[in-house]
């Protein structure tokens, strides 16, 4: 995913494990601290185990503000704490990689982090296991105004909890935050036509049906948008994973429009992970104002997806090249090759435990050597070494400069 991100001209920006605890104050309000492992440090200062990488990006966005040239693409790969009941997919300590793009204000920016997302989960093998469910919060508001809602934030909370209520206890919650009774049958209509989700090319007609009469403000705004990015991402090759659906609002309030989430296609269709934009953010560390967008990949639940798939690599990385030593005298000769091939940029290993040839050969097949190369007196007394593929069992001499690929 680091290498996708670098050919995506993502640069790679590293942030603290500790911040202040402010900073996530600002950001998410009181309630994270009940998830953050928060502590006095010995100067008195209140501060956090980082639960999330955004705030220290933003922090470290503002210092740089007036010498960073725009548009600024930043991919993290950080360890993060969050102190919550441990799950299946969720743990307190985990890791996690955020692409996130300043500085853009259209939609452009919105497929780029959806293009390079997709790309790192299929060159780290997901591909065909996932989709990305997208909405607009903008949207979504103005489809709970016609619906009647008093309380978007309740609105907000009914639509991110359908999947997991009954039609019953999704009316109530509907109903509370002030959605008459008609309303929630029209509005159940709409999400029930939605279904798991409408494919990005067929989103126009769904659009057409639901839009008249007219959405209040700012309906319209986000509904261009979507437009918009519904139609580079078909350009982009990724309309069949991409699809919109009108119950993804996330929880955090400070996205502004575009809201995605990537799910699982198979199974429960459970949520991987997700992200969006957060136009206002930087503006609340006292940056100037910055549009920006970006989504966070989690390891826990990618591993689960990879796992189930059967796609999840067993052991270490398979090496290229083991080095054997037919005889003791000639372990430092495949130490030297070893390191030889690496400074090559081959991936190569030689014994240092004194073992014997076979046990020396048993180790380069439990290591999934492509193949192992065996110097001896024999083949010294020829001037070669013997190259042995570990898959084939064919064997055939190589003379040194045969060994290391051309410079």
């Amino acid at each position: 995913m680091r290498q996708v991100a670098h050919r995506c001209g993502f640069q790679e920006l590293e942030t603290p494990s500790v911040e202040s605890l402010d900073l996530f104050r600002v950001k998410s309000g009181g309630e994270i601290e009940e998830q953050v492992w928060a502590f006095d440090d010995k100067g008195g200062r209140e501060v956090a185990l980082i639960p999330e990488t955004t705030p220290g990006l933003a922090r470290v966005f503002v210092e740089r503000a007036k010498s960073e040239p725009l548009p600024v693409k930043w991919v993290t790969f950080s360890k993060l704490w969050r102190y919550e009941e441990p799950q299946a997919g969720r743990t307190r300590e985990f890791s996690q990689v955020n692409i996130d793009i300043l500085g853009v204000p259209g939609v452009e920016a919105d497929a780029e982090v959806l293009a390079t997302s997709a790309l790192a989960l299929d060159e780290a093998g997901a591909k065909g296991l996932y989709a990305f469910r997208v909405n607009d919060r903008q949207l979504a508001e103005a489809i709970g105004l016609k619906a009647g809602a008093r309380d978007l934030l309740l609105f907000f909370h009914a639509l991110d909890h359908r999947a997991k209520v009954t039609e019953r206890e999704f009316a109530v919650e509907l109903q509370r935050s002030g959605v008459a009774p008609e309303g929630v049958g029209a509005l159940t209509e709409m999400l029930s036509a939605a279904g798991p989700g409408v494919p990005a090319a067929h989103v126009e007609a769904f659009f057409s049906r639901w839009t008249e009469p007219p959405l209040p403000a700012p309906g319209p705004t986000g509904l261009a948008r979507l437009r918009a990015l519904f139609s580079r991402v078909e350009k982009l090759g990724l309309g069949d994973r991409v699809v919109f659906d009108p119950t993804v609002v996330r929880g955090l309030a400070y996205y502004t429009s575009t809201v995605f989430e990537c799910y699982a296609k198979k199974g429960e269709l459970r949520a991987l992970f997700g992200g969006g934009r957060y136009d206002h953010l930087i503006e609340l560390f006292g940056g100037p104002p910055t549009p920006a967008v970006g989504l966070a990949i989690g390891d826990q639940t990618l591993e689960l997806l990879l796992r189930e798939a059967g796609r999840w690599p067993v052991g270490e990385p398979a090496l290229d090249t083991y080095v054997v030593a037919a005889t003791p005298e000639f372990a430092a000769e495949a130490a030297s090759w070893a390191h030889r091939l690496r400074a090559a940029g081959i991936a190569a290993d030689a014994d240092i435990m004194a073992r014997s040839m076979s046990r020396q050969l048993r180790e380069a097949a439990r290591r999934r050597a492509r193949r192992a190369l065996i110097v001896g007196p024999q083949e010294a007394a020829r001037g070669v070494v013997l190259e042995r593929d570990l898959t084939s069992g064919a064997q055939r001499e190589l003379r040194p400069d045969e060994v290391l690929p051309p410079a």
